[in-house]
C-alpha cells in the first residue's frame, strides 16, 4: 500500500514512465491517463503535462517538479517489455524502485538479431513492398539491391546522430539517382520508377500524422501540431531527395512513367505480405511467439484496404485499412493472454503507408511534380489517420453496452 507521504522516487517514476510511453510513439492522451492513475496508485495528487519530447509531473502545492525528457528511441522489440509494465504501473503492484529498474533494463535491451540481419530483414521488408506495390521482376531485383543500401545507411544514421538527422534525404537521393540512371541505361520504362517506393517506405511518417490527427481531434493542439509538422518535414526531406536526384540525371518528366504492373500473377501481393512480415521480424525482432498476430494484423491491413479503395476509391484505401485495423486490434487485446494493441497496431501502420500511397499516391510521391507531393501524400495518410480515429469512435459506443468495458488496450 502506498504511505501517505511517498518520497520522490514515485514521481520520479512516474515521469520517467512517460517519457518512455512519449519515445514509444503513444498518444499523449493516454501517456497523460496512465501517468494520471499511476500517481493516484502511489497516492499522489498531482498535475501532469505530457507533450511528444517533454513530460513533467509537479505537485498541486508547486513543490517537487518532475521533468522526464523522452532522450531514446524505443525500438519495437522494446516496446513489448515496455507495454507490460504500462499496464501493470496504474494497478499500484510496482513499486516506484521496481519500476525505475525495468524502465533501466528496456531501454539496456540488446536487439536478438545481429546487424547484419536487421539489414538483411529490412531487404526482405523492401522485397515485400515491392510484392505488393509492383510485383515484375526488375521491382523485385531493385527492392531488394536498394533495401540492402537503405538498410545500412539506417545502420549508420541510428549510431551517428548527425547522419540520422539527413538520412531521409541521403537515401531518397541515393536510391532515386541509381534508379533514374538505370532507366536511363537499360530503359526498363515502367518498372524502374516505382522501385523508389518499397526502399523509401519506412520514413513515410504515417504513424506520426496519424496520431497528430487522433491528438487535435481529442484538442490536444500543441503534440498534435508538433507531429503534423516534424512529419511534413520528413516527407519535404524525400521530396527534395527525389527531386534533386532526378534533375541531375537529367530525367524529364514525361520518361517518368508508373503504371502499375503485375507480371507475376494476382497472387503476389498476398505473398508480399507474408514476406513482408518476415522482413519485419528479422529487421526488428519482436518476439517470436508474437509472429501469428503479427500475421494476421498485416493481412487484416492490408484486406481492409483493399476493400476500401473497391468500395469507396483509391483515396479512401487507407481509410478502410486503419478502420479495420484498429477494430481488430481492440477486439484481440480485450481478451486475456493476448498482445496488447499498441504492438499489434504498429506493423499494420507500417503496411498501411506504402500500401495506401501504392493504390494511388505513390506516383505522386516519387515523380518530379513537386505540387503534387504534399497533396497526394497527405490526402493519403490522412485517409488512414481518419480511419483510425473513425474505429476508436466505434469501439468507444460500443463498450458502453457492455457490462464491464474493460480497455485492455495496453495489457499484456
Amino acid at each position: 500500500m502506498p504511505s501517505e507521504h511517498p518520497d520522490i522516487a514515485a514521481p520520479q517514476f512516474v515521469a520517467a514512465l512517460g517519457a518512455a510511453m512519449s519515445s514509444a510513439n503513444y498518444p499523449v492522451t493516454i501517456v497523460h491517463r496512465v501517468m494520471e492513475r499511476t500517481a493516484r496508485a502511489y497516492g499522489l495528487d498531482h498535475a501532469f503535462l505530457a507533450l511528444p519530447n517533454y513530460v513533467q509531473v509537479g505537485s498541486a502545492s508547486g513543490e517537487g517538479i518532475y521533468i522526464a525528457n523522452p532522450d531514446f528511441n524505443v525500438r519495437y522489440d522494446q516496446s513489448f517489455p515496455l507495454a507490460k509494465l504500462v499496464a501493470r504501473a496504474p494497478s499500484g503492484t510496482v513499486s516506484p524502485a521496481e519500476g525505475m529498474a525495468e524502465l533501466h533494463r528496456i531501454r539496456n535491451l540488446d536487439k536478438r538479431f545481429p546487424v547484419w540481419i536487421t539489414v538483411i530483414g529490412y531487404a526482405v521488408q523492401s522485397v515485400g513492398l515491392a510484392l505488393i506495390l509492383q510485383p515484375t521482376p526488375w521491382s523485385l531485383y531493385g527492392a531488394a539491391v536498394l533495401g540492402l543500401l537503405v538498410g545500412v545507411l539506417t545502420v549508420i544514421g541510428r549510431r551517428n546522430e548527425a547522419v540520422g538527422y539527413m538520412l531521409p534525404t541521403v537515401c531518397a537521393f541515393l536510391v532515386a539517382y541509381i534508379v533514374f540512371e538505370f532507366e536511363s541505361r537499360w530503359h526498363v520504362g515502367t518498372d524502374s520508377l516505382r522501385a523508389l517506393a518499397a526502399p523509401l517506405a519506412t520514413f513515410l511518417p504515417g504513424a506520426a500524422i496519424t496520431l497528430a490527427v487522433i491528438e487535435l481531434a481529442t484538442n490536444h493542439v500543441v503534440s498534435g501540431a508538433s507531429r503534423l509538422v516534424a512529419g511534413f518535414m520528413q516527407i519535404a526531406q524525400l521530396a527534395f531527395g527525389i527531386l534533386v536526384a532526378a534533375q541531375i540525371a537529367g530525367i524529364p518528366d514525361a520518361n517518368l512513367v508508373t503504371t502499375q504492373l503485375n507480371r507475376l500473377g494476382p497472387w503476389a501481393p498476398f505473398l508480399g505480405v507474408l514476406v513482408y512480415g518476415i522482413g519485419i521480424w528479422l529487421n526488428f525482432a519482436p518476439p517470436a511467439k508474437f509472429l501469428p498476430w503479427m500475421a494476421l494484423m498485416l493481412y487484416v491491413a492490408y484486406g481492409g484496404q483493399w476493400v476500401g479503395s473497391h468500395l469507396l476509391g483509391s483515396y479512401a484505401s487507407g481509410f478502410g485499412g486503419g478502420l479495420t485495423l484498429i477494430l481488430f486490434a481492440l477486439a484481440i487485446s480485450h481478451r486475456p493472454n493476448t498482445p496488447p494493441t499498441m504492438s499489434l497496431v504498429v506493423p499494420g501502420f507500417w503496411l498501411l503507408v506504402p500500401g495506401s500511397l501504392g493504390f494511388m499516391g505513390v506516383t505522386q510521391l516519387i515523380g518530379t511534380h513537386s505540387s503534387a507531393v504534399f497533396t497526394a501524400t497527405l490526402i493519403s495518410m490522412m485517409s488512414i489517420a481518419i480511419g483510425v480515429q473513425t474505429g476508436l469512435l466505434l469501439w468507444r459506443a460500443a463498450i458502453q453496452f457492455t457490462v464491464s468495458p474493460d480497455r485492455r488496450a495496453f495489457h499484456d
